[in-house]
C-alpha cells in the first residue's frame, strides 16, 4: 500500500517545506497551510473560482441533468445536475512539469 503513494506529496510535506523555507515554527506553518486550504474550500463552496497566477485555476462548472447508461445492465439512468471542480494548470506549471520529465529521460 505504501508504494501506491510513493510519489505523492501530502499536506505534512507541504507544512514541512513552509517550515523550512519561511522560517515559521512547525505549528505556524501547519496553521498557514490549513488556513490556505480552508479558504480555498470556502471560496469554491460559495461558487467562486480560484486563479493563482503562475500555478493554476480551479473552476466550478455546472453540469446539466442528462441520461446515461448503467454499464452492467444497459438501463437508462438519470444523472442529476451538479457542480464539478476542474483544475487547469498554468502554462508555467506545464512547462516546468514537462521540463522535469525531459530531464528525467535525459538522465536515463
Amino acid at each position: 500500500m505504501k508504494d501506491k503513494f510513493k510519489n505523492t506529496v501530502i499536506k505534512a510535506d507541504i507544512v514541512e517545506k513552509v517550515y523550512q523555507k519561511v522560517g515559521f515554527t512547525r505549528q505556524e506553518a501547519s496553521e498557514a497551510v490549513e488556513v490556505l486550504l480552508e479558504e480555498m474550500k470556502a471560496v469554491l463552496g460559495s461558487g467562486e473560482n480560484i486563479r493563482i497566477v503562475g500555478f493554476a485555476s480551479f473552476n466550478l462548472r455546472q453540469k446539466k441533468e442528462r441520461i446515461a447508461r448503467n454499464p452492467k445492465t444497459g438501463d437508462a439512468v438519470w444523472i442529476k445536475p451538479r457542480r464539478v471542480l476542474t483544475f487547469k494548470p498554468s502554462k508555467q506549471l506545464l512547462e516546468s512539469t514537462n521540463a522535469g520529465i525531459m530531464n528525467e529521460s535525459a538522465d536515463n
